[in-house]
């Protein structure tokens, strides 16, 4: 952090850091093309900069969950190949063909919807199919490939689509040495030979995901798509952490102490009393909670680096605020209060509020609300996008 008066609490954005790290997710799948996943705000991050960023660094695609995602992407001036996969009956399927963007297609309504775009657009829509080999989420399963493979192929010679892509999503990529994962590349492999052999000439063939990038390099195939490593953050402590890969992490939440008081043994703090202070303190406010995207159930066990030292939430985290137990030290008021960062100035990380919650990284960084400001650092463009 670098304001000498913080606000309220603030997430920093380290552009610079992204850059790099889209580098060197590149560097370990050099053979294939890079999409930059943006979804859900960037993970946390905002996706409009973190999507920016990506395309300075060498990705050539841009990866959303909804329409509206990518929709927001096209409206913000953001070039590359955008792809956007979760959609539903009734969708904006003619804005996504009019904007130039890839659609996912899991099954016949989907395909049904957007050719019926593509006519009223008059102009080839963009197709991706996906293939459901073990997931068990989106997906068309083996059985109905066929099925969607012919009608498809009879839309493309039709004029109405182009099928740009072929893919999946794995199930256990974090989970290094899992059985499904061979299995899932052995069913992906068979689902592609049927498409190319009816006569399907896609441009990219895709299946890996952050831990397959990293991890197994037989399933880059000509496309790769991070999203979670991409900011930093390793998509499983048991495949390594962000250092092991020569990643840094992107985000760094920080707020000002709004309080700082003494307060003797016995002293109940914050809802519930699950707190009382051992012997006589002193106790800081955090003046950011779970309205602000901060764990509740972090509750007594949340981690914050204040004045070099680590704290830990005393008690109930609540919707704005919660305490530390400052152990008689006494910061001033507004000192700044650490939540979690890049972990090299002893600061906590994103996986240990993980592990303090019970939960996994990728919802910490994700769930840091609206109300909190992004401030991006080493930004290259002028105006805001946040």
């Amino acid at each position: 952090m670098t304001d000498t008066a913080l606000p309220r609490v603030r997430a920093e954005i380290d552009l610079a850091a992204l850059r790099a790290n889209v580098r060197t997710l590149r560097a370990h799948a050099p053979t294939a093309a890079f999409m930059a996943v943006v979804k859900a705000d960037g993970y946390g991050h905002g996706m409009i900069p973190c999507a920016r960023a990506a395309l300075e660094a060498g990705a050539t695609w841009v990866g959303t969950a909804t329409p509206e995602e990518a929709l927001a992407l096209r409206a913000a001036g953001v070039g590359g190949r955008v792809m956007c996969w979760l959609w539903t009956p009734g969708g904006p399927w003619r804005e996504a063909v009019e904007a130039d963007v890839d659609v996912s297609v899991s099954g016949m309504w989907a395909l049904r919807e957007v050719t019926a775009a593509a006519r009223a657009a008059g102009r080839t829509a963009r197709v991706q199919l996906k293939a459901d080999t073990g997931l068990g989420r989106n997906g068309c399963m083996p059985e109905d490939w066929p099925e969607l493979i012919a009608a498809a192929l009879r839309a493309e010679a039709d004029g109405l689509v182009k099928v740009t892509g072929l893919w999946s999503h794995f199930a256990c990529a974090d989970e290094p040495g899992h059985p499904s994962i061979k299995s899932q590349l052995d069913v992906f492999r068979e689902m592609l030979a049927y498409a190319e052999g009816e006569g399907v000439r896609a441009e990219v063939r895709h299946i890996a995901n952050s831990p397959a990038t990293l991890t197994v390099p037989e399933a880059h195939f000509d496309l790769v798509r991070p999203g979670i490593a991409m900011y930093g953050v390793s998509p499983s402590p048991e495949i390594g952490t962000p250092q092991d890969f020569g990643l840094r992490p992107v985000m760094t939440v920080a707020a000002a102490l709004a309080s700082v008081k003494h307060a003797p043994a016995d002293h109940g703090v914050s809802y519930g009393h699950h707190y009382t202070t051992p012997v006589a303190t002193t106790l800081g406010l955090v003046p950011a909670g779970y309205g602000d995207g901060i764990p509740r159930h972090a509750s007594g066990s949340g981690p914050v680096l204040v004045s070099g030292k680590w704290r830990t939430a005393a008690g109930r985290i609540a919707m704005d605020q919660f305490v530390v137990d400052l152990g008689g030290d006494e910061p001033e008021v507004g000192a700044e209060a650490v939540l979690f960062g890049a972990g090299d100035r002893g600061e906590p990380t994103a996986e240990d509020w993980a592990r303090a919650a019970g939960t996994i990284a990728y919802e910490i960084v994700t769930r840091i609300g609206s109300r909190v400001p992004r401030v991006y650092v080493d930004e290259r463009h002028s105006g805001s996008d946040d």
